[in-house]
């Protein structure tokens, strides 16, 4: 039954916001990620259903001794009430055939709601993305996270989340 919820609140979520920026955003860089997936999947006793969005400026891109690195913001929630917002950067590495490698870093602030407790209001994200373009304005992928606290808490337990991404280019 939750799945069935966490499916039907993704499909609207991703409708209205879909309709909303196709209105707002012209052409311009903007990617905008809708994610759903499985929140610390390795803790048997706090895994959670999530679902999130992120958006990424590509006009903001800079060529670095890393890489190409942009601009992200974004946030989930979990069927737990956990949320967490962040705010950081990722770099774009294109594989060809059509596949992107995409690893990102972003600090954020958690809430943990009715969910797993991290230690620590201040969390920090480290992702990596594979994905692969259908088209030149949206592309499917995998990704993994660890959310933890640096050791900035007196516990840090941290969560590991995989999530399955649709990308969708303005």
């Amino acid at each position: 039954m939750r799945l069935k919820k966490l499916v039907l609140f993704s499909f609207i979520l991703f409708s209205v916001t879909n309709s909303i920026l196709a209105e707002e955003i012209n052409s311009n860089g903007t990617q905008i990620n809708f994610f759903a997936g499985n929140f610390d999947f390795s803790d048997d006793k706090q895994s959670a259903y999530l679902v999130g969005f992120q958006h990424q400026d590509e006009n903001l891109n800079r060529d670095t001794f890393l890489g190409n690195v942009s601009p992200i913001t974004g946030g989930f929630i979990t069927e737990n009430s956990a949320a967490y917002i962040y705010t950081g950067i990722e770099w774009n590495v294109n594989m060809g055939q059509n596949m992107s490698f995409t690893p990102s870093f972003a600090p954020g602030l958690y809430h943990e709601g009715d969910g797993k407790d991290l230690g620590h209001v201040l969390e920090f994200k480290s992702e990596v993305q594979l994905s692969y373009a259908t088209s030149d304005k949206s592309s499917f992928g995998v990704s993994y996270n660890h959310v933890s606290n640096a050791s900035l808490g007196d516990k840090n337990p941290g969560a590991n989340s995989y999530m399955f991404n649709f990308i969708k280019n303005f």
